[in-house]
């Protein structure tokens, strides 16, 4: 049978497909719409299949917060080109309004959400038949607060972060989540960091202190000094206010409300830092 215009651009709608894909696939289901949803399926299939061992370094980031709960989550790709793409964007964008609407803790989760006419996971292996590049899922992370406020870097897709402050303020919250992304800190505090970041940290700071010619008995009072050099570096509330260096996170929080501090924070960026 013929295939028209409008049934192309429908199954186009339906799909995201593009407009050749979409007319190969009517007319080889003869014009049945469901066929041709489960034919450009298969071929986004095949062409995940082939490209599971490429790398996948590029992609889009997006960041979103509600009342209560806020994500952050990154779906990759192979090339910068296909990253920018508006359509490729906007998967991103509804699957993380899919996850914030059932406040998913896992990308396991996410993935089996009803998206479409199938699943997330289901959706990204669609637009891999319509780019031909690698997709995955990659870096979701969620906060559960009343009070979270989020930052997308220079609005680039390419670096997010997000806050929680114990207390509403908008103008408090957007600064902390420049800082997160600027400064890149591991905890809030010194008490919530790893203890095996700190033992690594010390040994690097008592060997050092040995290759300076340090004496032995000085060498456990120059590596405290320098794990509180440390926390001031990757601690939240312990950095220098980027704004003002004079001061710390906690001290610029107190400035509005002396009970005002960050109770969690996420970061994600495609970028080696």
């Amino acid at each position: 049978m013929a295939v028209t215009m409008n049934d192309i651009a429908k199954l186009r709608k339906m799909t995201g497909a593009g407009m050749m894909d979409c007319k190969k696939a009517l007319a080889e289901a003869e014009g049945d719409f469901d066929k041709a949803m489960e034919i450009i399926r298969k071929k986004g299939q095949l062409v995940a299949a082939k490209r599971s061992d490429r790398d996948a370094s590029e992609g889009c980031v997006l960041v979103k917060a509600v009342p209560g709960f806020g994500a952050i989550i990154a779906l990759k790709c192979e090339t910068d080109f296909v990253a920018k793409n508006e359509d490729f964007v906007k998967l991103t964008s509804d699957i993380l309004d899919a996850a914030i609407a059932a406040k998913c803790k896992t990308i396991e989760e996410v993935q089996a959400l009803p998206l479409g006419d199938g699943t997330v996971q289901d959706a990204i292996v669609a637009r891999i038949g319509i780019t031909g590049e690698k997709m995955e899922l990659d870096g979701y992370k969620t906060l559960e607060a009343e009070n979270v406020y989020v930052y997308n870097h220079q609005r680039k897709n390419q670096l997010c972060t997000m806050v929680a402050l114990s207390q509403a303020n908008e103008e408090a919250g957007h600064e902390l989540a420049m800082q997160i992304a600027a400064s890149t800190p591991l905890a809030l505090t010194s008490e919530d960091l790893d203890p095996a970041v700190i033992e690594k940290e010390r040994a690097v700071a008592e060997d050092k202190a040995r290759e300076e010619g340090k004496p032995e008995n000085m060498i456990a009072r120059i590596a405290d000094g320098r794990i509180q050099k440390f926390y001031k570096e990757v601690c939240l509330l312990q950095q220098g206010y980027v704004q003002n260096e004079k001061i710390t996170v906690a001290d610029y929080l107190k400035s509005f409300d002396k009970e005002l501090t960050a109770t969690g924070f996420q970061r994600f960026t495609l970028r080696a830092e």
